[in-house]
């Protein structure tokens, strides 16, 4: 059946905002029938273009003016408020949520909790292991986790199995997640980001970058400017950048290491 022709249909204008507004409009009042809600989660949302922020942004203030039973939710890197704020200012109205480093207690559940579900168990000691390499990073703690998992023989995970899935993981990491951002840089780029790793994950005067590199501040206004836009740093506050994602400036030193 074509849309059109179904119940309530009609969103085929081939226009995004209101094709994708009645549609969500739509799907949030047949939940509603439901007596349910309707979800509607983006993730990476640093990389839609600004159309289609925008769009969902619209989205999201028409549904909260007029009640619609939905949620939106976006995540992604920490330049995504800065974005969406661009793409329509009442985003700053959002509620934006930082979600950084579990605590100590919460790292250690979410590598024995899925353990125990399969008759497993984590000793003491390789739980440190995994936790503190992670950083208490969920994603790392993800990927250091299911490699110790891969190359322990259980029911028990050793310190062992921890120190190998770490070194294995780490590996990964360099490979994949780190790699991919650090091709996308251009070597002047590069530079600027080395420059910044002497601070490792804490952020660096804009000014103090500029003396690293032996050049004017307003001189690598570009080259920051580009290093944002790809969404490999960002500007926490005024004159100062920060890498994106953590772990960065650690695999900086390994490449000069290298």
């Amino acid at each position: 059946m074509d849309l059109a022709d179904a119940a309530g249909g009609g969103a085929d204008a081939g226009i995004l905002d209101p094709d994708l507004k009645k549609l969500i409009h739509d799907l949030a009042d047949a939940s509603a029938e439901e007596g349910v809600g309707l979800a509607v989660l983006v993730d990476e949302a640093q990389d839609l273009g600004s159309g289609e922020l925008g769009t969902l942004c619209s989205i999201a203030h028409a549904a909260a003016q007029d009640d619609w039973r939905v949620l939106l939710a976006f995540a992604g890197l920490p330049s995504v408020p800065r974005i969406l704020a661009e793409a329509k200012l009442y985003a700053e109205r959002f509620r934006y949520m930082q979600v950084q480093q579990l605590d100590a207690a919460a790292a250690g559940e979410a590598l024995m909790i899925p353990a125990a579900l399969e008759h497993a168990r984590w000793d003491s000691d390789a739980i440190s292991v995994v936790v503190d390499a992670a950083g208490r990073y969920p994603y790392f703690l993800q990927q250091f986790g299911q490699e110790a998992w891969n190359v322990a023989h259980g029911p028990a995970i050793e310190l062992r199995d921890a120190e190998l899935g770490v070194a294995r993981g780490t590996n990964d990491l360099d490979n994949g997640f780190f790699r991919v951002r650090w091709d996308r840089a251009t070597r002047a780029e590069q530079s600027y980001l080395r420059a910044m790793a002497d601070d490792q994950d804490a952020g660096s005067p804009s000014s103090e970058i500029a003396a690293r590199l032996s050049r004017k501040p307003a001189s690598l206004g570009p080259t920051r400017a580009s290093l944002i836009a790809k969404g490999l740093i960002y500007a926490p506050e005024h004159g100062r950048v920060a890498f994106t994602v953590p772990g960065m400036s650690a695999f900086i030193a390994r490449q000069v290491h290298d």
